[in-house]
């Protein structure tokens, strides 16, 4: 991720936890703006969803996802997404359409 990092402290995943969240079917999507010039990324996937290379699977297509897009997205924000447990089983192309469709209902996409 060029403009990216990953998110890793738990204080921030739950601050981000407690604002109002974008859902559908597939994912929840919470953002906040950092101070930061680039973004901070977090991908939760219950282990309810599945066994950890189940999980492991469901995190490396979310991120690619992001990675793949990273460029349309505003800088300074911090985004965290939690997988459901139809983002298991979904084709790559839903993921990625309901990811951006959230981000766009967050307003965290750049305007084209």
């Amino acid at each position: 991720m060029e403009y990216s990092t990953s998110l890793k402290l738990n204080h921030i995943f739950r601050r981000l936890y407690h604002t109002s969240g974008f859902a559908d079917g597939y994912l929840v999507l919470y953002a906040r703006k950092n101070r930061t010039q680039g973004n901070r990324v977090g991908i939760t996937v219950s282990k309810k969803l599945g066994k950890a290379h189940v999980r492991n699977r469901t995190r490396r297509r979310l991120r690619e996802v992001y990675r793949l897009n990273e460029s349309r997205f505003q800088p300074g924000w911090d985004i965290v997404v939690v997988a459901r447990s139809r983002a298991v089983d979904a084709k790559f192309e839903r993921l990625t359409k309901s990811y951006l469709a959230l981000a766009q209902k967050a307003g965290i996409l750049k305007q084209m």
